[in-house]
């Protein structure tokens, strides 16, 4: 008996989803970012209206004004879907657990200037208020939004920020052996240190806000910017002379993070002022304010760490050529 065995070639009759093909066509194979994030927006069939907003529909363009002939423009450079998000964090979430295991396991805090460990706690630990700000308004954003472009990567953000107000909690337990006592000291500064009423006052009011894409222009574009830049960089460079390293080793993911979500959100801006002259006016608009507010409340923090408010002129004039770059009105 002879057995013949033969090949066959099965073509498919398209390369992609329904949704992906309707947009690119079926012969225009995607991207798993592309699968998981374009049109994917409910737009038809919703039942009724919200109660406490019966003006819009749930997802509804008009939360904003800012005006996108496609939503799904704002692209992701990173492509950050579930999977890629998540396997990127844990990743970078090893490289915390392996950074604090190292520090506490040599007690390099030890090491710390005793005016510096009262600097960290009043000044670095009530960041993790800061923090949770970020994560509130982020999920905002993700809620309000539209596009699965921009919403999806938002409540990412928002994750992110959660993770980081857990990592300064840790570096604050570290210090006290596990009391608790140094975040209920960050907690009283938070509240009442005149060196952080501005900027509380700041995280407050951009909880509030109704549009949107201003909310994502005051946090994060300008709210990040400069409280990171205070934190990450100001702060930090002040503490090295001070027995600061093992923080600066602790904080390692800030200032990773900060240069990746800087990609995502450069392109976001820059494709939504692109889009056309009002929109580049509205957003500039709402850049120079919430600058303006930021630097201000940022200015007796300098002072506390520093001695003086020139470092927030510095991060002013960094923020405003990185604004300017993105083709806004700077």
């Amino acid at each position: 008996m002879t057995v013949e065995l033969r090949t066959m070639s099965l073509e498919p009759r398209r390369h992609t989803f329904g949704h992906i093909a309707r947009r690119k066509g079926a012969d225009v194979p995607a991207s798993r970012y592309e699968e998981g994030t374009l049109d994917l927006q409910a737009t038809d069939n919703f039942h009724y209206k919200p109660l406490w907003e019966p003006e819009y529909w749930v997802y509804d363009t008009r939360k904003t004004a800012v005006v996108m002939a496609d939503w799904y423009d704002l692209k992701d450079p990173r492509q950050y879907y579930y999977a890629t998000y998540n396997i990127a964090r844990a990743n970078m979430q090893q490289a915390v657990e392996r950074t604090f295991s190292f520090v506490e396991k040599r007690a390099m805090l030890d090491g710390l200037d005793a005016d510096w460990r009262e600097k960290v706690i009043d000044t670095l630990l009530p960041m993790r208020h800061v923090a949770w700000g970020a994560n509130m308004n982020m999920t905002n954003i993700c809620d309000r939004g539209y596009g699965t472009a921009v919403t999806a990567p938002c409540q990412f953000s928002a994750m992110d920020h959660l993770g980081m107000a857990q990592i300064i909690s840790r570096i604050g337990l570290a210090l006290d052996g596990n009391s608790g006592e140094t975040l209920d000291a960050a907690k009283a500064a938070w509240m009442d240190s005149p060196h952080w009423q501005d900027m509380r006052r700041l995280v407050e009011d951009s909880l509030v806000l109704k549009d949107w894409f201003e909310q994502y222009v005051a946090q994060a574009l300008v709210i990040d910017g400069v409280t990171h830049a205070f934190a990450y960089d100001v702060m930090d460079s002040a503490g090295q002379s001070k027995g600061g390293a093992p923080i600066s080793m602790m904080t390692e993911f800030m200032v990773e993070w900060r240069a990746e979500q800087n990609r995502w959100v450069d392109a976001v801006i820059k494709t939504a002022a692109a889009e056309s002259d009002a929109n580049r006016t509205l957003i500039s608009g709402w850049a120079k304010n919430w600058l303006s507010r930021a630097i201000e409340a940022v200015k007796p923090l300098c002072t506390h760490v520093v001695g003086d408010s020139s470092a927030a002129s510095s991060i002013e004039a960094e923020l405003s050529a990185r604004f300017a770059k993105l083709g806004l009105a700077f």
